[in-house]
């Protein structure tokens, strides 16, 4: 049988800079996701900073990333959960890192991600991952892979961590209704809502996975600029998005039984594809190493 895992999927409302009440609010609600029995729990993007790149305080904060790294290892093992404790910006020299990390039940650390598809307005901050490539890695629920918030956008990504084995994608995000062109808000207002109901619910259809999305939610009963869009959900096929939540802040608790991943693949088809030989897309799984030509993911 397969198994059936509990996940919670925390939509922090992280206070500008606030990094020592962030984080507490976040210990608050995994022992919260640990007492109703869940497996993971998951927060979002720049949930202990929030994202302000230009105040002189956002490059100090982040230099202090392990003593909050450390501590999430420390509660995972004393709580007995996984987590992923969204993204935690790391000052390394006079680059900063956006890294999101899995933590095991027993505090160690199992696989980190490195933001590769930047947002726009964080280029000139932040470092890419670039050409390193999408690992997916071993942990108690099994395969997993992790992307970071406009990651989404790019297919290719998926369908590296697919090729080799992620039945579950995790996704800390920091999306607003405001990362748009006036433009693009003058068609709809609502059109990065639109986006992410629209692409999530894809991503798990057509990889027969599981996407656990954790976004950044807006304080409860007060009006923020820039609209948090909110939604963290945990996707999959058939049913779609299951506990999706509104814009406020809070925690979702999703119980998944991983079966119908096995189902879905059963009926699309997608994994099997993708591993025939001589499948016609397969210039699109392999990669060219510098002195070792070319190889499949």
């Amino acid at each position: 049988m397969a198994p059936i895992y509990k996940i919670a999927v925390i939509q922090l409302y992280p206070k500008p800079l606030a990094i020592e009440a962030n984080h507490a609010k976040a210990v608050s609600y995994i022992r919260g996701a640990a007492s109703q029995g869940c497996h993971l729990a998951v927060l979002p993007e720049y949930h202990l900073t929030n994202w302000l790149p230009d105040d002189p305080k956002f490059v100090s904060l982040c230099a202090q990333y392990q003593t909050y790294l450390d501590a999430y290892c420390v509660l995972a093992a004393e709580l007995n959960i996984c987590i992923v404790p969204g993204t935690i910006v790391e000052k390394h020299g006079s680059s900063l890192l956006n890294i999101a990390t899995f933590i095991s039940n027993d505090g160690t650390i199992l696989g980190q991600y490195q933001k590769k598809n930047l947002w726009h307005p964080e280029r000139p901050h932040l470092t890419s991952s670039l050409h390193d490539p999408h690992v997916a890695f071993d942990t108690p629920l099994g395969k997993v892979g992790m992307l970071i918030c406009w990651d989404l956008a790019f297919p290719e990504a998926f369908r590296e961590l697919i090729a080799g084995g992620a039945k579950t994608i995790i996704i800390p995000t920091f999306w607003n209704l405001s990362d748009c062109t006036p433009a693009g808000l003058a068609h709809n207002p609502l059109s990065e809502k639109l986006f992410l109901e629209s692409t999530l619910v894809a991503r798990a259809f057509e990889n027969t996975c599981m996407v656990v999305f954790a976004n950044a939610g807006a304080p409860r009963g007060k009006a923020t600029k820039g609209a948090y869009a909110g939604l963290s959900q945990v996707a999959v096929p058939f049913k779609g998005a299951l506990g999706k939540m509104g814009e406020e802040e809070g925690m979702s608790v999703v119980e998944v039984d991983m079966q119908i991943l096995e189902d879905a693949e059963e009926n699309y088809k997608v994994r099997e594809d993708m591993g025939k030989e001589g499948w016609h897309y397969d210039y699109s799984l392999t990669r060219t190493v510098e002195g070792e030509g070319k190889s499949k993911l």
